[in-house]
């Protein structure tokens, strides 16, 4: 379902827009966005705290967004702290209604930030941060903490919402809106100004779904 989701071309998600605007007030749609491309998010090091910001190509990503977000009509629009979240949504066209939610932020490694997991691996064999979290930094059940309580909080909205968040943070969100363990977190694959959207399903609107996971402009392009 996953796969499926991730081809639709633009025109699916233009209709998807429509559909939004036609169901505003009526179910919530969460638009899950990951900041742009950071340095370290290129080289692959743990970034939770540190407060670095978008390269160049990361800017370019996410002004990518702003024709997929400038046509749904957003009740709320969320940020996590980090600059690289909050430049993300400027540059995608929401930042003048975008509002700070620390529940947003990126997984505290604690000891293993600016780390890269092979390195973590080889020093502690079979490390995942999704079953064993960071020494000095998060458990598992906090991160999930943190996100459980945010979706208690969005569910009572009835809108749609646009959160700008971070790559390890944005994997547990969507693995507790479905309501499975925070370990099935490691399943999810989540790019730099990625969109996904988590909602409900169509006729069984107590049942949360994902509408539609890491998708790019360029995937969706008529020309891809």
């Amino acid at each position: 379902m996953l796969r499926a989701s991730l081809m639709r071309d633009a025109d699916t998600l233009e209709r998807d827009a429509e559909g939004a605007i036609r169901a505003r007030g009526t179910r919530l749609r969460v638009y899950l966005i990951r900041h742009g491309e950071t340095e370290w998010s290129l080289s692959g090091r743990h970034t939770g705290r540190t407060d670095i910001r978008l390269t160049a190509h990361g800017e370019d990503e996410a002004r990518d967004l702003a024709p997929w977000l400038q046509a749904i009509p957003f009740a709320r629009v969320l940020t996590s702290p980090r600059q690289r979240a909050r430049r993300t949504s400027e540059l995608a066209g929401l930042g003048s209604a975008a509002e700070t939610e620390p529940d947003l932020a990126e997984w505290d490694y604690g000891d293993y930030e600016g780390q890269h997991s092979p390195d973590i691996c080889r020093a502690r064999p079979g490390w995942n941060i999704f079953r064993d979290g960071c020494p000095g930094g998060e458990t598992p059940a906090q991160v999930a903490g943190r996100a459980d309580r945010l979706i208690a909080h969005l569910r009572d909205l009835h809108e749609n919402v646009a959160l700008f968040s971070h790559g390890q943070f944005a994997c547990v969100l969507a693995a507790r809106w479905i309501g499975v363990p925070v370990l099935d977190g490691q399943h999810f694959a989540v790019g730099t100004a990625s969109l996904n959207i988590l909602g409900y399903a169509r006729n069984h609107p107590e049942v949360p779904v994902i509408d539609l996971w890491n998708a790019v402009p360029a995937m969706l392009s008529p020309h891809a």
